[in-house]
């Protein structure tokens, strides 16, 4: 997956995808959760575009690592649109990881101040490595920060990133992409600065969190979608509490399309709540077998 669609392929797919949602060109219908919790759970996230529909059916068990097991697993499967056939099969973790860097990465720069200075990555795991790979593919320097200092100083050896001397540090960087489990907030009441923007990518389920909802209200508040994130993303907390409307919520692919305003300041705080969609999961999937002669990825023979 890696070698069919690298870094910057797989942000001007997901770009593209977001334009196709947004003029209703795709469609996608809610994501279903199957909770296994405290352990983790399983999700089932149809779309249908470009010709195609794809199913993905994926795991999230961040306890995972410690048993020497990987936190993402499951397939995407790519049925052609006109008649139904199977035409692929990819590995859900590599999927996820590249719309996740390229996602994470695409509302930064959509966001952020075009005269922000090096990009922090908190979680230096597959995804936030992806995050990572992406901005160095983009030409940004990168400081990368884990609980695991260790995994930390490998991810950035491995893509050319820095490690930042402090979480502390890290956060407080102009533009900060959050890659954690979700289990614990990083950004407490206050601590965001003016003209920071933040893509939070790790609370993508029930119960998650990465900022305090105090916090998350005084930004301009941006997400993937808006039924999805408003209901098991990030956004949930600040909705259940009455702290968030709609209305204060603007989609990415309606600022992408030209229906929405962005940024509207270099000191105004932007945050991104990422949950993960399925138009981006089927972008990946398109660029894959795009590349399928020249790779010579195997289709399937039915």
């Amino acid at each position: 997956m890696e070698a069919a669609v690298p870094p910057e392929r797989a942000l001007a797919a997901v770009r593209e995808a977001f334009l196709a949602y947004a003029r209703g060109e795709w469609s996608m219908p809610p994501k279903v959760y199957v909770p296994a919790y405290p352990a983790g759970d399983f999700r089932a996230m149809p779309v249908l575009g470009g010709g195609y529909a794809a199913l993905k059916w994926v795991t999230s068990f961040p306890g995972n690592p410690a048993r020497g097991l990987p936190t993402v697993t499951g397939l995407v499967l790519l049925s052609n649109a006109a008649d139904g056939s199977l035409v692929a099969v990819f590995d859900a973790g590599a999927v996820t990881a590249l719309r996740t860097g390229a996602a994470a990465v695409l509302a930064a720069e959509t966001l952020g101040r075009s005269s922000a200075g090096p990009a922090a990555v908190i979680g230096a795991g597959v995804n936030g490595r992806a995050a990572a790979r992406t901005f160095v593919a983009r030409g940004r320097e990168v400081l990368l920060w884990d609980v695991d200092e260790q995994r930390a100083r490998a991810a950035a050896e491995e893509l050319g990133a820095g490690v930042a001397g402090s979480r502390e540090e890290a956060l407080a960087a102009d533009v900060v992409v959050t890659v954690t489990p979700g289990h614990n907030v990083l950004f407490a009441p206050g601590s965001l600065q003016a003209g920071q923007h933040v893509s939070l990518m790790g609370a993508d389920g029930p119960g998650k969190a990465e900022i305090a909802v105090e916090e998350l209200v005084r930004s301009h508040v941006f997400c993937d979608d808006w039924e999805q994130a408003s209901h098991n993303g990030e956004l949930a907390h600040a909705v259940e509490g009455g702290r968030l409307t709609r209305e204060q919520v603007t989609e990415l692919g309606a600022v992408l399309a030209g229906e929405a305003d962005g940024r509207r300041g270099d000191d105004e705080i932007t945050t991104f709540d990422s949950t993960g969609l399925a138009i981006q999961d089927l972008a990946i999937a398109l660029a894959a077998i795009e590349r399928r002669d020249e790779l010579d990825l195997p289709l399937l023979e039915l």
